[in-house]
Order: structure tokens, then C-alpha cells, then sequence
């Protein structure tokens, strides 16, 4: 069931976003006084990992710049907002310079899903890291104009890109993804990927495609991943998803069949679960040792939404 860091409907990346402050977001001047201050912390990116400095409390995500510029992380900062007055950024990290870390007692550069699923990082600062890394690597992938192939230039404290050469404008993108419960009666299908934990089955989920409804997007993958066909779609929730910039589109559904055919190229396997397997799935209990999502994830909280 849902952990006391992930409470029901409270899943990673959700919780205390901070004041995103977009009207400063024009004023160099200002961003540049923010980023002098004494105060002001960053989230240091690589890839799907994170630099956390090792303190003698343990380890420590919010780095001060100094520490950032020392670790080696780039010089540009990206304008994340204000957590109690204080300005917070978020940098990336060239591969070579992590690499120099490794092996090194003050600092590590820890895998961003384990050190949310571990508690490593307070739940509160999720959502503000998730932005760090959707935007540092946004930038990472979109350093030249689509239009023109010049390299472009960071913006608005990072929110957007300029090309200096035919003046487009580049601003981050969110890919919204639909992950949902589909049921029948007292039971769930759920799939499994190849590249899952060998124990875990989740929810089916899917990207939205282009001129499709949140709902339309619900019943095509579950019918083209399974062959259920399913109606009365209701959404319960959203999560921020950094990998790399997805919003996780929580729903459910109701099946109207219930032969499965699986597509082999989407999924391992799927079946469909009872009330209690889930149940014990998620409490660790299950006696073929089946389990669930982590807290972390939406998935955990569509199936204990509902259990509850």
C-alpha cells in the first residue's frame, strides 16, 4: 500500500511544487542577483542521475552553486522558481565531468528513480527535481533550430531557445502519457515489460497520439496492447514523469471483454488479477511473490484507489 512518503494520491514528483516565479524569467538583471545570493540552490543533472552531496547528515540533493561549479557542473543555469524567497536552479553536467566524480567520498552522482523510491530525497523535493531534469535535458537535445539547423540560445532564465539566425522560438515540450485501470468486476489487468523487476505487473499505459482524446488514447492502447476492449473512461489523477518530459494521465475503465490477446512487441504478458492478488501484491504477501508499482509511481495508486 501507498507509503508514508507517497500517501494515497500523492505519488513522486507531485508534492510542494515551488513558486515558479515566471515573471522574473525576462529579467537577467535580477536572475543574475538571485543566482549571487548566498541562498540560492541548484539540481545538479546527468542523464537519469543526480549529484548528491555526501554530508556527515547523510546525503544532500540541493547543491549551492560553488558546489555545483566545483563538482563540474555547466555554467548555465536554468531558473527553476523560489522555495521561501531563495532562488533555485537547475544545471547539467557533461559526461566526462561525472565520470570524474565516481569513486569520490563527497559527492555521488545516484540514479534519480532509486534515490525517489529509496527517500534518499524528501518527497518534497521531487516535483522540483523532475522540473530540473525535464528542462536540463530538453536543452541537452534541442541545441540546434529546427528550422534552420543554427545553434540556438537559452532564454528566459531557460525556458526557452532563440535562433539567432531566423528568429524562432523553442519552448520545453510535455508528452502526455495515459496509464490506466481497467477492470471487470472484482479484477485488474495488468501487464508486464521485458525490462521490468521479474515480479512486477502494472498498469498498461501508452502515449497520446496526435488529434486524440485523453479517452479515445485509453481505449486504443488497452485494445492494442491487449485486445480488451473497454468503456466509461473516468481520470483520477496526473504525475510529472521526468523520462525525459511525460505527464502520466491516470484513468480508469471498465472492460466489455475479457480474452486476452497480448501484442508481444508492447508487452511480456498480461492477465487479468483479482481483488485480493492486488492486494497482496501491493503488501508484499503475494504467495507466487507477484508484486506491484512502487509508491512512487501512479500505478501504485490506481490500484490502491481501487482497493480503497
Amino acid at each position: 500500500m501507498p507509503s508514508d512518503s507517497f500517501p494515497l494520491g500523492q505519488p513522486g514528483f507531485v508534492s510542494d511544487p515551488i513558486d515558479r516565479a515566471a515573471h522574473l524569467r525576462a529579467n537577467d538583471d535580477r536572475l543574475f542577483a538571485l543566482e549571487g545570493h548566498r541562498d540560492a540552490r541548484a539540481y545538479v543533472i546527468h542523464r537519469d542521475s543526480l549529484l548528491m552531496a555526501q554530508d556527515a547528515d547523510g546525503p544532500r540533493a540541493a547543491l549551492t552553486l560553488d558546489e555545483a561549479r566545483k563538482f563540474g557542473a555547466n555554467p548555465g543555469t536554468i531558473f527553476l522558481g523560489l522555495r521561501d524567497g531563495a532562488a533555485v536552479f537547475g544545471m547539467g553536467i557533461s559526461p566526462a565531468a561525472a565520470e570524474d566524480l565516481l569513486g569520490r567520498k563527497d559527492v555521488g552522482v545516484e540514479n534519480l528513480r532509486a534515490v525517489a523510491a529509496s527517500g534518499a530525497v524528501a518527497a518534497r523535493e521531487l516535483s522540483t527535481i523532475a522540473m530540473a531534469k525535464s528542462l536540463v535535458g530538453w536543452h541537452q537535445r534541442h541545441g540546434f533550430c529546427a528550422n534552420c539547423g543554427v545553434r540556438t540560445k537559452m532564454a528566459e532564465g531557460g525556458w526557452k531557445r532563440e535562433c539567432p539566425s531566423c528568429k524562432a522560438e523553442h519552448f520545453p515540450r510535455t508528452d502526455p502519457v495515459v496509464i490506466m485501470l481497467v477492470t471487470a468486476g472484482d479484477k485488474c489487468l495488468l501487464g508486464r515489460q521485458a525490462q521490468f523487476p521479474p515480479t512486477m505487473w502494472s498498469c498498461l499505459a501508452g502515449f497520446v497520439e496526435a488529434a486524440e482524446t485523453i479517452e479515445q488514447a485509453v481505449c486504443r492502447e488497452i485494445w492494442e496492447e491487449s485486445h480488451i476492449r473497454c468503456e466509461d473512461v473516468r481520470y483520477y489523477m496526473t504525475q510529472p514523469w521526468p523520462y525525459p518530459s511525460s505527464l502520466m494521465i491516470g484513468c480508469t475503465a471498465r472492460a466489455t471483454t475479457t480474452d486476452i490477446v497480448v501484442d508481444r512487441t508492447e508487452l511480456e504478458d498480461a492477465r487479468w488479477f483479482s481483488r485480493d492478488e492486488v492486494a497482496a501484491m501491493l503488501a508484499g504477501t503475494h504467495p507466487q511473490g507477484q508484486t506491484g508499482p512502487h509508491p512512487v509511481a501512479i500505478a501504485h495508486h490506481l490500484l490502491a484507489h481501487w482497493l480503497s
